[in-house]
């Protein structure tokens, strides 16, 4: 649902709130090597204060559990790596989020060279999940994906 894979991000379900956002990460053949290996090794997510119980490079159909912690609350949040995408000039995956997950929704994080910039994109399509309490504090989970993706798009620099 994110496509990684394209540039130009067609439309997508309405059923998702939809967000995309995109930071120069630097510039520089350095700068695109260590970006294009890290994202591929979750450091967007731990870089902005997640746990990730794994590190070892993403495949597609990998399970991962993501733990953030916050106000003294622990949340877990199980996902599974649906696209991953590694070309000369693009790097990144996409993850759905699974049962118990706070949303309902899919995330990518993307690094592509523009000329000698080196660009991070993050793509997301998130709805409230089914399950309580997360259904109910959906409209404070938005809150905090808007701090959070001002976060990621740090993370690489």
């Amino acid at each position: 649902m994110t496509s990684p894979d394209l540039r130009p991000w067609p439309p997508s379900d309405r059923k998702y709130r939809r967000s995309e956002v995109t930071a120069i990460v630097g510039s520089g053949d350095l700068v695109w090597q260590r970006a294009a290996s890290e994202v591929l090794r979750w450091k967007v997510k731990t870089a902005s204060g997640f746990d990730v119980d794994t590190t070892s490079q993403v495949s597609a159909g990998d399970r991962a559990i993501v733990t953030a912690r916050a106000l003294g609350f622990t949340v877990v949040e199980p996902v599974e790596v649906v696209t991953v995408v590694q070309e000369p000039d693009r790097s990144g995956f996409s993850y759905r989020t699974m049962p118990g997950h706070p949303v309902d929704g899919e995330e990518a994080f993307i690094v592509d060279r523009r000329g000698d910039d080196v660009h991070l994109t993050i793509r997301s399509l998130t709805r409230a999940a089914a399950r309580q309490p997360w259904r109910v504090l959906y409209p404070l989970l938005l809150v905090a994906q808007r701090i959070v993706r001002r976060r990621y798009l740090r993370a690489l620099r």
